[in-house]
């Protein structure tokens, strides 16, 4: 019997590439007789010599070109805060693709007939019969091993690699059915009884063939509405179409994890299965089905699919994480639905961007990380009361993605905390109401308040016990409150107040997670103060102003009545969440006393409901200070004992102060309004009470 020819030989010679190869290896064997006609037997050796030494200086030339490169576009401080990652998106990923052969071989594989793409896949399952060769020569050779095997793996001894000839078989038929009728210029269509095979082979035996067929097939799914693509299957219906892409979906992470296992580091990253063969061949099938998957999420219009597309194209990113063109297409499909869409695919969304960002390449988590901000402070260009909660998922999520590696994320956090920086510094030179804009907008209101969720998760307690390490975040704690207080202090209207409470806002939470003191009452008690020194507060049937979504109060809202209850209330809530020490209360208490004084002289009785207001916060801080106090007696330490005054600190009750009981009424009552409103902006029958 003559010997059989592989599978792919045949299916490389029939795809017409076979011809081209045979002619080009003839063209390059004459020119090559060509030369050596020319060199004499002398001179052959050192040519060869010479021509090694030319091809080994020339891969260092093209080595050395990219470092070039990358050098060159290395930019200043200033040049890499100016947020232009997304639009040098594609000049990086033209200079990186040179360095991926993969992606070229992908490129070559959509000339190719569907049916006869990566039929090398195939080749991997025929080296069973060879594998069975060996083990029955095995008796002969070691028989004692033989015994061994017998005795302790008699599963390997039983391998049978032809127990799923007769389903193999009966797809290689539909294979060429499939080739009959494409000849004869009609596609084939996929029917459940096909997909069921193909199911059962990847269930039961993890068959590359039948995965490999079941990729085609989804490939002829994602493009079956472009007209210039050749494609190996029809679908006819929408249920066939959700079966197949389902399928695909969740079977092909299971097949792959099954022939190339990855590892999982301590620290929870991951790397990408080892080089060999196999792994070579099968990349190029999985980076295929991966650009199948960017190419078909925005055609998706369920959420659900959208959801499971997300989720399982996440599981495979170990398998395509080395072509940095196709990560990038990735996950800027992922940042636009992690902005845009609703919430359950936003949180899937973002799961894909961490799963991402947990690569052992520390490069792909500085892709992800100046992405995510990108795109976080894109989205926040204008907030309104609708946008508002998106844009805070946004924030806290993003917030964890830089917690991830405090060391990466320091970096980044430099740089666009100094740009904050550079934007106060030249407001404050220019002094224009177009100089005020660059930072009396709603993007450097949620930039500060990203880094102070950032700050304030990396450098808590918590986090610190269980690093068992101060975070390298840290030291940005200190200009990042510089830059925020000196926002606050560049216009102070009545119309800036807003945005002052905002800053203020975030300054609180920074403060409050990393026990750090921030003078913070020195900029809230002049809001309270400006307010009470009204006298008659005009009336008006505006509806009360949004705190929450404003940043500048409207012209028509100053001096009434409206306006100035809002101000005190929020100044009031924030100011008693502020209040520390009793040694802090004194010039606070002192200020709105007098404040109080005057204001009932000059406003006769108008801003009644305002004094009483102040009059409440002014007696709970009084009477908080006491009770501090009362607790300090029995303290037997000085304040320089550091560990003896977090041990009293962590033992003293704060939740049974005057103040706090306060604050925790006003926030029930808050909770309580806002409920209130929501319903009744749903149509709900709610009567909202003053």
């Amino acid at each position: 019997m003559g010997k059989t020819t592989k599978k792919s030989a045949r299916k490389f010679a029939s795809s017409g590439q076979l011809k081209k190869t045979i002619e080009s290896r003839r063209k390059h064997q004459q020119a090559k007789k060509k030369i050596q006609s020319r060199r004499g037997a002398k001179g052959k050796g050192k040519e060869r010599e010479i021509a090694n030494d030319n091809d080994a200086t020339s891969e260092e030339e093209d080595v050395e070109e990219p470092n070039k490169k990358d050098k060159s576009r290395v930019k200043s401080v200033d040049d890499f805060l100016g947020a232009k990652f997304m639009e040098d998106g594609d000049e990086e990923d033209g200079e990186e693709d040179d360095e991926q052969p993969d992606s070229e071989e992908n490129g070559n594989e959509e000339s190719i007939a569907d049916d006869q793409s990566f039929a090398s896949i195939d080749d991997l399952e025929d080296e069973g019969t060879a594998h069975v060769a060996e083990l029955s020569k095995l008796a002969e050779k070691d028989p004692e091993f033989y015994k061994y095997l017998q005795e302790n793996d008699k599963e390997l001894l039983e391998f049978d690699p032809n127990q799923s000839d007769e389903d193999e078989d009966e797809d290689e038929q539909i294979d060429q059915d499939g080739d009959t009728d494409m000849d004869a210029e009609s596609t084939p269509i996929l029917t459940n009884e096909i997909l069921q095979k193909w199911k059962k082979a990847l269930l039961e035996h993890r068959s590359l063939r039948a995965l490999r067929r079941l990729l085609i097939a989804f490939r002829s799914a994602a493009h079956m509405n472009e007209e210039d693509q050749v494609l190996a299957w029809s679908i006819d219906s929408s249920m066939m179409y959700r079966k197949l892409i389902t399928t695909t979906l969740r079977f092909t992470p299971i097949v792959l994890e099954h022939h190339l296992p990855y590892k999982i580091l301590p620290n929870g990253k991951f790397k990408p299965p080892a080089q060999s063969p196999k792994q070579r061949t099968i990349q190029k099938l999985v980076l295929s089905y991966f650009n199948n998957i960017i190419h078909l999420i925005p055609q998706l219009t369920d959420n659900e699919m959208i959801q499971l597309s997300l989720t399982e194209s996440a599981k495979i990113l170990p398998y395509t994480i080395t072509s940095r063109k196709s990560v990038k297409a990735y996950l800027k499909r992922c940042l636009e639905l992690w902005s845009t869409a609703e919430d359950s695919v936003r949180i899937a969304a973002f799961l894909a961007i961490r799963k991402l960002a947990s690569s052992h390449d520390d490069t792909i988590l500085d892709i992800v990380l100046k992405s995510a901000y990108l795109e976080l402070v894109r989205s926040s260009k204008s907030t309104s009361v609708h946008k508002l909660p998106s844009i805070n998922l946004m924030k806290n999520s993003a917030s964890e993605l830089f917690c991830m590696d405090h060391a990466t994320a320091y970096q980044h956090a430099f740089g666009y905390v100094r740009q904050l920086a550079i934007h106060l510094r030249n407001s404050m030179k220019t002094k224009t109401k177009e100089a005020y804009k660059l930072v009396y907008n709603w993007q450097y209101v949620h930039s500060v308040d990203f880094w102070s969720l950032v700050l304030a998760r990396a450098c808590s307690l918590e986090t610190q016990v269980e690093r068992g390490q101060e975070s390298e975040l840290k030291p940005l704690i200190y200009p990042l409150v510089q830059v925020s207080l000196g926002a606050i202090k560049l216009v102070s209207n009545a119309r800036s107040f807003p945005f002052h409470l905002h800053i203020i806002r975030s300054m609180l939470h920074l403060s409050r997670h990393t026990k750090t003191f921030i003078p913070l009452s020195s900029y809230i008690v002049p809001i309270i103060t400006s307010a009470l020194a009204l006298k008659k507060p005009k009336s008006s049937t505006l509806r009360p102003f949004d705190f929450d979504s404003n940043i500048r109060a409207p012209s028509q809202y100053l001096k009434t009545r409206v306006y100035i209850d809002g101000l005190v209330e929020e100044s009031t809530f924030v100011l008693a969440e502020c209040i520390a020490f009793p040694e802090v209360i004194v010039p606070v208490v002192v200020t709105l006393r007098k404040a109080l004084k005057s204001a009932r002289s000059a406003s006769q009785g108008a801003l009644g409901k305002e004094i009483g207001m102040v009059k409440g916060l002014v007696e709970r801080a009084e009477e908080s200070a006491k009770w501090i106090e009362q607790e300090r007696k029995g303290v037997g330490f000085a304040p320089g004992e550091t560990a003896e005054v977090e041990r009293w600190e962590s033992a003293l009750k704060v939740d049974e102060s005057p103040l706090a009981k306060y604050v925790k009424v006003q926030q029930k009552a808050r909770a309580k309004r806002k409920s209130l409103v929501d319903k009744a902006a749903k149509g709900e029958d709610e009567i909202l009470d003053d």
